[in-house]
């Protein structure tokens, strides 16, 4: 699976970013990422934290033949795995470039430098020796794996203690932790690698660059360095062109972090040792009650406590104060109670109101309908005009004109009329 690739939008934004001397995280240039070390349960486990990039080294030991042409030392190994739990663009089971790569920056760094005593690993000299295996596992990706591995690496190595042996003859016996107390291994030096990255062709420089900023940069510079100002290795990758003076300059940044990664390195080792020797809780279980087990824990903000109470006095006094009388709750009928002050309680009583107030309308309006009506029909009838009633059953249509004395001699036609019509509808139906 592919790793999502930046748009041209989130490059220019980065690359822009750079150019004013400014970082997404806030970061000056030359400035390292939060450094987190803690150890295992047992010996030569270490986790290291570089801001988000996390990392786990383990040491572990067994006796094998020694190597024809060096009969009298032992052998040191390093594997690196890139699991896809780290970023989705790391594949299971196959070497991508980039693994090989560490692998082959990791061996310069801590076999190549002899940091390490590997003549003190001989247990019997040309039959049997101790073979060292360092595995670093990534377990989250968030640039500059290097240094977070190199770090781990050196760090699980002072932290780890091979078993103690002794040899009568040519029987060699191997000695458990409770028999005899471990041995640590003969380490001359600690190498630190730190990583520079290059932007536009050289022009601008960053330290520590996260993921983000590994994917527009044009080259990477990795310089590994103990505190003794003694470069281990030195690694250019990237196709870009570098001066003597753009080299001389990140040694000198890469002097000053390795001698403060060293002190961390020391001083953590110190509180393990202090912890394991007082009986205290350490590793997997002292990591439970505090939470960090999670590889992207977020860290808590702190918070000025100082002058909380003054504050909050402060607060009460500018308050105004509050009412001494309670106001008594409203009852508008004997068992019902009421929801705050001066309002009804419309909970799950709104509906059924509408519609109370739609029939209502509707109501008003039918009356004032029929009481128009019945007005129109007083006033035709006060007129004097002709009402007509109709029935639906029958199809006869009575036409009824009311009388009044002033209009005799009409009336009196109008009745001659009517009488003639009604004898020619009986001679119709005859």
């Amino acid at each position: 699976m592919k790793d999502t690739p930046l748009s041209n939008c989130e490059r220019d934004f980065l690359l822009k970013a750079i150019v004013e001397k400014k970082r997404l995280d806030g970061r000056q240039t030359y400035d390292y990422r939060k450094i987190k070390i803690t150890f295992g349960t047992d010996y030569g486990c270490c986790f290291v934290d570089l801001g988000k990039t996390r990392v786990m080294a383990q040491v572990s030991c067994e006796i094998v033949a020694p190597k024809e042409n060096r009969p009298n030392e032992g052998i040191m190994f390093f594997n690196i795995e890139l699991s896809p739990m780290a970023s989705p663009a790391f594949e299971q089971g196959r070497q991508s470039e980039l693994s090989v790569k560490l692998n082959r920056q990791l061996e310069r760094c801590l076999r190549n430098s002899k940091c390490i005593d590997t003549e003190s690993l001989c247990v019997m000299s040309g039959e049997k020796v101790w073979q060292i295996r360092v595995d670093v596992h990534m377990l989250n990706h968030d640039g500059n794996l290097m240094d977070a591995a190199s770090i781990a690496a050196i760090t699980a190595l002072c932290h780890f203690r091979r078993p103690d042996v002794s040899i009568q003859g040519d029987e060699v016996t191997v000695y458990s932790p409770e028999e005899r107390d471990p041995i640590p291994l003969s380490i001359y030096h600690m190498p630190i690698s730190v990583s520079f990255s290059f932007f536009q062709q050289g022009t601008y420089l960053l330290v520590d660059p996260c993921e983000r900023e590994e994917r527009v940069m044009d080259g990477l510079l990795m310089i590994a360095m103990n505190k003794h100002r003694e470069i281990c290795s030195i690694q250019s990758s990237g196709g870009i062109m570098l001066l003597k003076e753009q080299v001389m300059r990140c040694s000198k940044i890469a002097s000053v972090k390795v001698s403060e990664i060293t002190e961390l390195i020391t001083k953590a080792l110190e509180n393990d040792k202090k912890a394991r020797k007082a009986g205290g809780r350490c590793g997997f279980a002292e990591s439970l009650p505090q939470e960090r087990i999670t590889a992207l824990k977020m860290d808590e903000t702190a918070v000025e406590m100082t002058d909380v109470t003054e504050t909050a006095n402060d607060i009460v006094q500018k308050a105004e104060a509050p009412s001494q009388m309670v106001p008594s709750p409203v009852v508008p009928i004997p068992g019902i109670g009421q929801v705050g002050q001066g309002l009804q309680n419309t909970w799950g009583l709104e509906d059924d109101e509408d519609e109370e107030e739609e029939d209502d309308d509707g109501d008003e309006e039918q009356e004032k309908v029929t009481k128009m009506e019945k007005e129109q029909r007083r006033e035709e009838q006060s007129s004097g005009d002709v009402v007509e009633i109709s029935d639906s059953e029958e199809e006869e249509v009575i036409i009824l004109h009311p009388e009044t004395p002033d209009r005799g001699p009409k009336n009196a036609g109008s009745s001659s009329q009517q009488k003639g019509a009604a004898t020619s509808k009986r001679r119709q139906k005859k």
